[in-house]
């Protein structure tokens, strides 16, 4: 099994060979994480020890009203943990990079002109810079309301988010999955793990859930991982020929069809470490498990299929979305009548 890798984690062996794992940030304590790496509850210590949720010193560290001690409330909140996980580890993980720097500044003290220098400190990098100040306005929005003896007004309020061009996760081509097909034959677990992505255009954090109790009469039916406990999205599609064949080659689980090779589920985080490592092996470096879900998308378009057709399999609550990928197939088509007219 590859070797997991996380901001301050270390490792070491003792002398019995024993691999052992600790998360060490500077200025705080060492703290030992037990349990098989990458699992649910490996990275809960994981997190808890990053954000010194794992011993009362470092719990009494953070000075009240600190930004740091308002991260620590935030995080311990009923309304964080409502969260999806996903959404729970991204918040948490764009805060406790805030705290590195800045965890002992007075939240009283706090402006809009703070809240642009840390999101601009990774100005280079501004998908993470976005996603620090989507996680800061989120913390202020609670704290205004939650703690307004400490928050007396919204510093992120009038703080915009850096406008860049990105293409996001490539799109799978055509050729691209052929690869990866005759690379990973049916009956590998890879195979399984790209069809169901394939074919369900789901996310990493649905498909590592997914299971023979979600197929029914030839339906696959889920409610999607992303917001779930806030607005669940109900998705109800047919199993695809070749998903099926997929399923039947391969040794599946039954409550999860993936399983590590220890026989457990797969973590959202396992799950996208080992489908990196299948792709780098098929030669596709490039090609990544969320890329499957657009090409899903982009095919349906370049099917002939609605902005709402391809909703009822993506999920999507929103046309902005699908009508990119319907755009850029209607533009296709288009050009070549207008090439034929020429």
């Amino acid at each position: 099994m590859a070797a997991i890798e996380l901001p301050y984690l270390v490792r070491d062996r003792d002398r019995h060979g024993n691999v052992r794992y600790y998360v060490r940030v500077p200025g705080q304590k060492k703290v030992r994480l037990r349990g098989e790496p990458g699992s649910e509850a490996f990275m809960a210590q994981y997190h808890a020890a990053r954000s010194g949720a794992a011993d009362d010193k470092t719990r009494a560290a953070a000075r009240p009203g600190s930004f740091r001690w308002l991260c620590q409330a935030y995080f311990g909140s009923h309304q964080f943990k409502a969260l999806d996980a996903s959404t729970k580890s991204w918040r948490r993980r764009a805060l406790e990079s805030a705290c590195q720097k800045h965890g002992d500044k007075p939240v009283r003290l706090m402006e809009s002109r703070h809240v642009r220098k840390l999101r601009d400190e990774l100005a280079d990098k501004p998908g993470a810079a976005n996603q620090r100040l989507k996680a800061m306005k989120a913390l202020f929005a609670w704290g205004v309301i939650e703690e307004p003896d400490i928050v007396k007004n919204n510093p992120t309020r009038d703080v915009k988010l850096i406008s860049y061009k990105s293409d996001g996760h490539h799109t799978w081509t055509l050729e691209e999955v052929a690869t990866f097909e005759e690379k990973y034959p049916i009956g590998t677990k890879a195979r399984l793990a790209m069809a169901l992505l394939l074919y369900t255009a789901c996310r990493r954090e649905d498909v590592v859930r997914l299971g023979r109790q979600h197929i029914r009469g030839g339906r696959i039916k889920f409610v999607q991982a992303k917001n779930e406990h806030r607005k669940p999205v109900e998705i109800d599609i047919p199993v695809h020929p070749d998903l099926a064949a997929a399923i039947a080659g391969a040794d599946a689980g039954n409550l999860t069809f993936l399983i590590t090779d220890y026989g457990k589920p797969f973590t959202v985080a396992g799950f996208g470490n080992r489908f990196r490592e299948w792709c780098n092996a098929a030669g596709l470096p490039h090609c990544s498990a969320h890329g499957l879900r657009k090409a899903t998308a982009a095919r349906l378009a370049e099917r002939g299929a609605t902005p709402h057709e391809i909703m009822s399999i993506t999920g999507h609550r929103s046309l902005d979305e699908v009508e990119r990928y319907t755009r850029a197939a209607q533009q296709a088509k288009l050009a070549d009548r207008a090439m034929g007219k020429l």
